[in-house]
Order: structure tokens, then C-alpha cells, then sequence
């Protein structure tokens, strides 16, 4: 590990000795603690230490904290007033010794030792909840600084969890913390995690939205150099000194104002926004009328759109914010977004209220006290903010706990008799009601995002075939129906034996299809209910009915036969006609791509582009010219390392009778009529089946449907998977 004077070299000698004491106390209770990627622990209280330093600007005591928060929350035995701890080792045990720490610090470790205590079911997923129980663990604000701070460190490192882990901590992040880190005015923390959510909730679109913004990196660069040439003269006989800087939309940002406004990325006209930070001395009129009379130069220049006029300068936003911003137009027509602001306002407006203290390199214990106050009044205080500056929990799933905490993740709709079958299978089979929040309700109660469920059961409880109306989940109505079957099992084997014995009486033959006839006559879609209503004699199918529907059908046998010869040559006929005079659709598409005149080009196996797609061509070596979706898996890598290989490309007006080969993976609940709505569907449009395929996944009682169709556009495509997804039984389907 680097020196402490390396790693924090903002802090004074005492303050360097402080993180350094906490630091090497921390090694030495964590040093056979290891991550889930087989790296020393130490590595994450060393990050959020330096993000505390580094990145929010707190002083040494607060990342003396942090060292000593995670070795005593590891190892609570410890008791950091006496200033020694016993560690057993191979030559027995023995005393570490080491010196005392501020009140303050003891305070704060205390306050972040309980509050890693709460548990996601106490707070019920609401941050004003989350807020309250941190108030009341610590009056110490900086402390909620450092659990934000910690957040951000997990968050970067969120690849090391295991797969359930990193679902409860990007759900938490995103309801607790990020609204938190907002709140608290740590803005570049919540819009880094906005980022890392998006990245591991929305990887396609999130992998969409970053290509595209890497692919037109060169030419924002070039819009702003042409952009701010003309105004270079006028700021300079002004004597405005000033750096320009390429403001670039969040991912997760552009993606809520694609969602929000239902635009393409195309539509997204403040993608980027060219800022002029002017380089002034923090003094209130100065920095306005310098503000000003940049917004002057720049509307004198450009064709300013008055209605998109933000003035933030003369009136700051209710946290601090300070800016000027216009949309204008350039020489071109193209609307562009600036924003013009000094210095201080800019330090103020990346690092929030925090940088009070920072500005220039000067801490002020005055302003830190300040902005600590405002972090106190926020944490006691419920601010309305508005829905459209946080983000949103997914729509289709909420998050329920068990008494112990557990977070369980189900879709909208479900019941306690859902929550009871995602516990266990035997607890949902024995299931016979349940405590919400305390309250005793039904198997039939719908959940909501925050409940605390206890499942209560019966050693006599069976299932019926009425829970099947009362659950959502495919594993839940997977084990019904299994539980349902193993009782009719019994009573098919009685039906059986008794139609066996009256046919061999009868001296008649009931042969397989004759009897699928029949059952599908009388509504019946399993032999097994069939044979176990034939049992329940009185109640079921009289097997004299069936005597009488064999003799019948051997009647009807030869002019059946007679009618399917004929049916059949006609067939045969008609589709030898057809032939004959038919043609092939096969034609060739004929992609009408800039500057690709002559040459080859290809639809890449890896993404399988239909027309229509946003798409963009690679020139290969050897193959010509390979057209990808801008969203396929390989782009970003392409686009990084190849970027004088990529080229644009457009699809012609209309895909000229073309066809493109699309594939798509259905999960889908084990019913056997999904199969034939699925196919049915494909039929319905303007599709063809070229491939199809499906694997049987017991152990969650589902299929797992590989479809391959030929289409010949992407609207034709969306119809397909629109439809398919909307289909009864139906769990998933994503484009491969």
C-alpha cells in the first residue's frame, strides 16, 4: 500500500497521522478479510476513505472513520477507547496496541456501526423512512456523507457480488440512496450511480445509448470548435477569461428523456451543451454582470430561442444552483444548448454544496459547518422533490421481505400464496394465509412494494384448482398443478384399469387417436383427466357413451377414409398447379448506404439487423462490408478500435420486397398450447418460420423457446414480439 502522505496529501501532518493510525489499525484486524474477486478488504474502506478525501472534500477525521467503521463492524469485540485488541494467532494470542482518536471520530464509527444495521424491511424501500432511522442513529450529518460515500464504492466495484447480492444492492441504491445523494447536493455521486444501475438493469440500452455517444464524440468536438471561433475576438476585447468545456448527457439521463418524451436519441436535442466557465473573483455582481455580457456576445452571434431562456443567475434554484442557460441556433440550423457560468458556480454545481469549503484549495471551517447544517436540515426535514429528477423503481416487479429481512423480488399482482411457493415450494403447497405488516390476511391478498409477509400453513392443506386464480408467478401455478396431478395420477390409474376391462368385454378397440377425438369432443385436454373422470362413474363420463362412440366411428370409418383419398389428390393437384406457375420471392435488398457503391456488404450473424434497425457498417478485410445493429453486443469494441472502419449507412425508403432473418428467445410457462399461439401468431404477419426450437427447464417449469423468422422490416418484427409477449403464458421474449 502507497504512503499515507501519497494517497492524501491534501491533509496537514496531524491529519496524515490520523487516517495513517486508523488505517493501520484497520490492516491489522482485516487482514485475512478478503472481496468476493479474492482482494485484500482493506482495498474498500482505503476506496471510500479516498472518496471522502478525494472526491467530496471531507477532513482526516472523517476518513479516520471510515478505516475504523469496517474494523469494528467486522470484528465488534473490538473496543477502540481502550486503544488494544487481542488477535489469536499461531503462537497464541497477543496484544495490539494502538493510541487514542478524537471524540468525534469514536462518534461518528459509532453512528456508521448502526446504521449498517438497518435492514432493507425497516426503511420498507422509502428514503424519507431510510432518512428518519439515520437521524435517529446519528446526529452526526457527516456520517449519511460517508454511507453515501461507501454506496458509490460499492457500486463501482458491483461485479464482484454474487448475482442475488447485486440485485438487493442496485435495488437499495436506487430507492434509497440515489434520492439521498440528491437531496444532500452530491450530485456527481447520484449521477454515477444512476449510470451504474442503468448499466446493470438496462445493459442493451444502456450499451445503445454509450455507442452512440462515442460514435459522435468527433463530431460534437467539431460543432463546438466551429461554435465558439466566432466569439473568441469579442470575449477577448471584453476581457473575459474563460474555458470552454463539452457538457455530455448521463446515459441514464438521455434514456428517462428519451422514456419521458418517447423520442428516439436522435430527439434528444440537449445530448450535449457547450459551457463557457468564466475565470473571475468569487464576488456576487462582478460574476453576474460577466455572466451577462457573455450572453450577450453569444446571442449576438446566434439566433437565440427565448422561450428555452433559463436564468439561474439572477435567481438561483432553491439548492444553490447557478447558471445561465440559452438554446440557440448555429450557422447550420442546428439547435445547440449553452450554458454560461463562473468558476465558483461551476465548482458549486458539480461537487454541490460540498464545495463551499473546496473552492480554490481554502477550507473554511465556517462554510463547512454551513453546508453540514444544510445536510442536517435536509436529513430532518421531507423536501418534495420532482419524480422526473429521480429515478424510477421497474414498473413490472415489487419487492416484498420476509420477517428476517430477506428481499424477494415478484412481479405486479402477486399474492401471499405467490410469496409463500418463492419461499419454498412445501410452505406454498401447506399455505393457508399469512401476517402483511402484522396484519392477517388471505392466500389471496395482493402484495406491494415495502410488505413484510409471514406465510402461516396447515399439515392438512391441499392445494385446489381455484389457486390457480389466485397466483402470477410460473412456479407458483407449476407446483399446483403438479400437487393437482399427482391426486388425479391415482384416479386415472382406476379409470384406466375399468376401460381396459370393458373394451376387452366388448371385444372393441380404442385406439389412441380415436380417443383424442373424443376427449377433445367432451373438453378434455390431458389423459389423465379423462381417464380419472371415467373413475368418477356418476359424476365423470358414462363408459357406455364411449361404447357407443367407437361402434359409430367404425361405421363412419370407410367414408372417412374415402373422403381424405379424395381431399388429399385435390391437394396434391392444386399444389402441383401452383408450382407451375409460381415464382421466387427470394429478390435481392439493396441497402442504399452513403458511398458504398459497388461493394459488398453482409448482415452480421452476430445481431442479425432487420430493416429498418439503427444500424452502422464495418469494412471487414476480407468479406466486404458487414452491417450491425448500433446495439449489438461487439459495437462498442468496434467502434473503440476500429473507428476508421466504421462507416454510415442508411436503409433505402422501402425494403424493396427484401427479407432479413431474425431470431428471438421466448420463456414461456410449460402449457402445451403455448407452442401453437406462438406459431400462430408468426402466421398472423407478414413472417415466416425458418427455425424453431424448444428446451424444457423443469426445475422452473418452463419452456425456453429459440425462434428464427424471416421478416422484412423491424416494424414487421416489433408486431411479431408485441404480440407474442401478450400471449397467455408467455414470461419473456427478447430479440437476440
Amino acid at each position: 500500500m502507497d504512503a499515507i502522505e501519497n494517497r492524501f496529501p491534501q491533509y496537514d501532518e496531524s491529519g496524515q497521522d490520523l487516517v495513517r493510525r486508523a488505517c493501520e489499525v484497520a490492516s491489522e484486524v482485516l487482514k485475512e478479510e478478503t472481496r468476493g474477486n479474492g482482494r485484500p478488504f482493506i482495498e474498500h474502506p482505503l476506496n471510500v476513505a479516498l472518496i471522502v478525501s478525494d472526491e467530496i472534500g471531507l477532513p482526516a477525521d472523517c476518513a479516520a472513520a471510515v478505516f475504523l467503521h469496517e474494523a469494528t463492524r467486522k470484528h465488534p469485540e473490538i473496543d477502540l477507547r481502550k486503544g488494544e485488541f487481542h488477535r489469536q494467532g499461531s503462537d497464541g494470542e497477543r496484544a495490539v496496541k494502538f493510541g487514542g482518536f478524537p471524540e468525534d471520530v469514536y462518534a461518528m464509527v459509532d453512528g456508521l456501526n448502526k446504521i449498517s444495521t438497518i435492514r432493507p424491511k425497516d426503511t420498507r424501500l422509502e428514503a424519507e423512512k431510510y432518512k428518519k432511522l439515520i437521524v435517529q442513529y446519528s446526529r452526526d450529518p457527516r456520517v449519511t456523507v460517508l454511507k453515501i460515500a461507501d454506496r458509490l464504492e460499492v457500486m463501482r466495484n458491483l461485479e464482484i457480488f454474487p448475482k442475488q447480492s447485486r440485485e438487493n444492492k442496485i435495488l437499495e441504491t436506487l430507492m434509497l440512496y440515489i434520492p439521498l445523494a440528491h437531496q444532500l447536493g452530491l450530485y456527481n455521486i447520484k449521477s454515477e450511480m444512476e449510470d451504474i444501475y442503468f448499466r446493470f438493469s438496462e445493459p442493451e440500452q444502456y450499451r445503445a445509448i454509450t455507442n452512440k455517444l462515442t460514435a459522435t464524440e468527433k463530431d460534437r468536438e467539431r460543432l463546438t470548435l466551429e461554435f465558439v471561433e466566432p466569439l473568441k475576438q469579442a470575449l477577448s476585447e471584453d476581457g473575459i477569461r474563460y474555458t470552454l468545456k463539452v457538457r455530455t448527457k448521463a446515459a441514464y439521463s438521455i434514456w428517462r428523456k428519451m422514456q419521458h418524451q418517447k423520442v428516439p436519441f436522435e430527439g434528444v436535442h440537449d445530448v450535449f451543451a457547450i459551457r463557457f466557465i468564466i475565470d473571475c473573483e468569487p464576488d456576487p455582481k462582478i460574476e453576474k454582470d460577466l455572466c451577462w455580457k457573455v450572453y450577450s456576445r453569444v446571442t449576438e452571434e446566434y439566433e437565440p430561442d427565448t422561450s428555452r431562456l433559463r436564468d439561474w443567475v439572477t435567481t438561483p434554484k432553491p439548492n444553490g444552483y447557478e447558471s445561465l442557460h440559452i438554446t440557440v441556433k448555429n450557422k447550420l440550423g442546428a439547435s445547440v444548448e449553452v450554458q454560461i457560468r463562473t468558476t465558483r458556480m461551476d465548482q458549486e454545481a458539480e461537487k454541490g454544496q460540498a464545495s463551499h469549503w473546496a473552492y480554490k484549495g481554502i477550507r473554511h471551517e465556517e462554510s463547512l459547518d454551513k453546508w453540514l447544517a444544510s445536510v442536517r436540515y435536509n436529513l430532518e426535514h421531507v423536501h418534495e422533490v420532482s419524480p422526473e429528477e429521480l429515478p424510477q423503481p421497474p414498473s413490472k416487479e415489487i419487492f416484498v421481505f420476509t420477517p428476517t429481512g430477506e428481499l424477494r423480488i415478484l412481479p405486479v399482482g402477486a399474492t401471499v400464496l405467490d410469496f409463500a411457493f418463492n419461499i419454498h415450494s412445501g410452505l406454498g403447497t401447506r399455505c393457508t394465509g399469512g401476517r402483511v405488516n402484522g396484519k392477517a390476511v388471505s392466500i389471496r391478498e395482493r402484495l406491494k412494494t415495502g410488505d413484510v409477509v409471514e406465510i402461516m400453513s396447515g399439515k392438512n392443506q391441499r392445494p385446489s384448482s381455484d389457486w390457480l386464480n389466485y397466483v402470477v408467478t410460473s412456479k407458483a401455478r407449476s407446483k399446483i398443478r403438479q400437487e393437482l396431478n399427482e391426486e388425479e395420477f391415482k384416479k386415472a390409474a382406476e379409470g384406466r384399469e375399468l376401460l381396459s376391462r370393458r373394451l376387452k368385454n366388448w371385444k372393441l378397440e380404442f385406439p389412441d387417436d380415436m380417443m383424442w377425438a373424443f376427449m377433445k369432443k367432451r373438453g378434455y385436454t390431458s389423459v389423465n383427466s379423462f381417464l380419472a373422470a371415467i373413475a368418477e362413474e356418476g359424476k365423470g363420463i358414462d363408459i357406455n357413451e364411449i361404447k357407443g362412440y367407437i361402434q359409430d366411428h367404425a361405421r363412419l370409418s370407410a367414408e372417412a377414409e374415402k373422403a381424405a383419398r379424395i381431399a388429399e389428390a385435390e391437394k396434391i393437384e392444386a399444389r402441383a398447379a401452383a408450382w407451375k406457375g409460381g415464382k421466387s420471392s427470394d429478390d435481392i435488398l439493396v441497402l442504399n448506404a452513403r458511398d458504398m457503391k459497388g461493394l459488398e456488404y453482409k448482415m452480421a450473424k452476430c445481431c442479425h439487423p432487420v430493416f429498418g434497425d439503427d444500424v452502422f457498417g464495418f469494412v471487414t478485410r476480407t468479406e466486404g462490408i458487414k452491417i450491425h445493429r448500433i446495439s449489438c453486443p461487439n459495437a462498442a469494441r468496434l467502434i473503440a478500435t476500429y473507428p476508421y472502419r466504421i462507416q454510415k449507412v442508411r436503409w433505402a425508403e422501402s425494403p424493396a420486397g427484401g427479407s432479413f432473418q431474425a431470431s428471438m428467445k421466448i420463456i414461456a410457462s410449460m402449457d402445451s398450447s403455448v407452442i401453437g399461439k406462438i406459431t400462430d401468431v408468426v402466421n398472423n404477419f407478414q413472417a415466416s418460420l425458418r427455425g424453431f426450437n424448444v428446451a424444457e427447464n423443469r426445475r422452473n417449469g418452463t419452456y425456453e423457446i429459440t425462434l428464427r423468422i424471416s421478416v422484412p422490416s423491424n416494424t414487421e418484427l416489433d408486431k411479431v414480439i408485441s404480440q407474442i409477449k401478450v400471449l397467455k403464458h408467455v414470461n419473456k421474449v427478447t430479440r437476440q
